[in-house]
């Protein structure tokens, strides 16, 4: 991105690329500044050039509260995905909410060999395309194809880099 970023309190734009991020557990330290850079290009390589995003770090009690209110499954998760767009005429598509959690991505990155910010990117990959569409639960194929572009969009963050173990985002 040829732009630098501007930045007010927890909000970063690129163009009209909006990412909303906020951090609420406190157990790991990220490095908010440089996800938001990962996430916008994320959303450049998506053609989500005029979008909204908000990414929202909790630990696994609250995950496991929003995945028992949302989805009656009354455990902790790795990530949920909220679609908030719809297809009005507003100058920004408002792709919708990814809520990760913190604890189990810490826990997920050493089962993937990766770094706690690599599963980060990972987890935020997968709730953005669920985001734009993708599911993995609807079908083998789709799941195959969610898989391809997941591995796709994260070697453009982190070149050659490639999860391991018993990942199977």
């Amino acid at each position: 991105i040829n732009q630098p970023p501007t930045e007010k309190g927890s909000l970063v734009t690129f163009k009209a690329m909006t990412v909303l991020f906020r951090n609420d557990q406190r157990k790991h330290r990220v490095n908010a500044r440089a996800l938001k850079n990962q996430i916008n290009i994320l959303l450049e390589h998506l053609d989500c050039q005029d979008s909204e995003v908000s990414i929202l770090l909790v630990n696994d009690a609250k995950i496991r509260k929003l995945n028992s209110q949302y989805r009656k499954i009354d455990k902790a998760t790795d990530v949920l995905s909220f679609p908030q767009g719809d297809d009005s005429e507003l100058s920004f598509h408002l792709l919708g909410d990814v809520v990760v959690s913190a604890e189990t991505a810490q826990r997920q990155a050493r089962e993937h060999d990766l770094s706690f910010n690599e599963e980060l990117v990972l987890l935020i990959i997968h709730g953005i395309l669920h985001l734009l569409g993708l599911d993995h639960e609807r079908s083998a194929k789709e799941a195959r194809q969610m898989r391809e572009k997941t591995y796709t969009l994260f070697d453009k963050i982190f070149p050659g880099r490639k999860p391991g173990g018993d990942c199977n985002y």
